[in-house]
């Protein structure tokens, strides 16, 4: 009877162990922004991140922000309270929200951005040469057609840049109905402006910030255009580390509040 029950001790003991020793995954939410939208749309503005990001109550953002711009960024908010950097201060989420709320919450922001001036000066060039090139009719036209399709059909949900609607596959889909067609003709020809290679390249910054935190049990939110969102959901499912949440428990906390 004794070895019975010495054997159950140790069972016991090893499966509380076990859930002692078990790693505490990180929660992973997406905010897809519409950048300057947010200073004149309705609902989708910038009182509502900003009540959106308090709810959420992120230990780290990871923003679209290049490492090389954000320290100039960071010394612009402190000197004056604004952000002087040109390139951050063409996002009014970070400018009028996500900095001023450092000062009273304790997440970290972390620059996650692929992006460089270089990079971008390339790619603009190059779809200018392409979009005027007579042999490149039959690509820009596909291009074209494929953006219009897109917006015409994101127009027709009568959802335009509602927040519910922007965190739904639905609204993936039909964003990537335009952006498929763009990065299938030109990625390769766009170099590190490519839709797949940028994304590469901000993914890879995210999944630096990831594999840094590892089992943490830290709450991650990732800041960036809305039509990423797709693209960096599709990677971070692969990933066995992280929860992914989903955003509307978040919106309508809100909108009780």
């Amino acid at each position: 009877m004794k070895k019975y029950l010495a054997i159950l001790v140790i069972l016991i003991l090893g499966s509380c162990a076990e859930k002692v020793q078990k790693p505490l995954k990180n929660e992973v939410l997406i905010l897809g922004t519409i950048h300057s939208g947010h200073l004149t749309d309705s609902v989708y503005n910038l009182d509502y991140l900003n009540r959106l990001i308090r709810e959420i109550n992120p230990d780290f953002i990871l923003a679209e922000i290049p490492p090389d711009r954000f320290q100039a960024a960071v010394d612009g908010f402190k000197r004056d309270d604004s952000i002087s950097e040109p390139r951050v201060m063409r996002f009014p989420e970070y400018v009028d929200v996500i900095f001023p709320l450092t000062k009273e919450m304790k997440f970290e922001i972390i620059p996650t951005a692929g992006w460089t001036k270089p990079m971008a000066d390339e790619r603009s060039a190059k779809l200018r040469a392409i979009s005027h090139d007579s042999t490149r009719i039959t690509d820009w036209t596909a291009y074209v057609n494929a953006r219009k399709r897109s917006d015409s059909l994101y127009k027709a949900t009568g959802k335009v840049n509602n927040p519910y609607f922007i965190h739904t596959d639905k609204y993936d889909s039909i964003q990537d109905i335009a952006l498929q067609v763009y990065n299938k003709l030109f990625n390769v020809e766009l170099g590190l402006g490519g839709w797949d290679n940028i994304n590469i390249a901000h993914y890879w910054n995210i999944e630096k910030a990831l594999e840094k935190h590892r089992y943490s049990g830290k709450r991650f939110l990732i800041t960036y255009g809305a039509g990423h969102k797709s693209w960096f959901i599709r990677e971070l499912r692969k990933r066995d580390d992280i929860e992914l949440l989903d955003m509307e428990p978040f919106l309508k906390a809100i909108d009780k509040k």
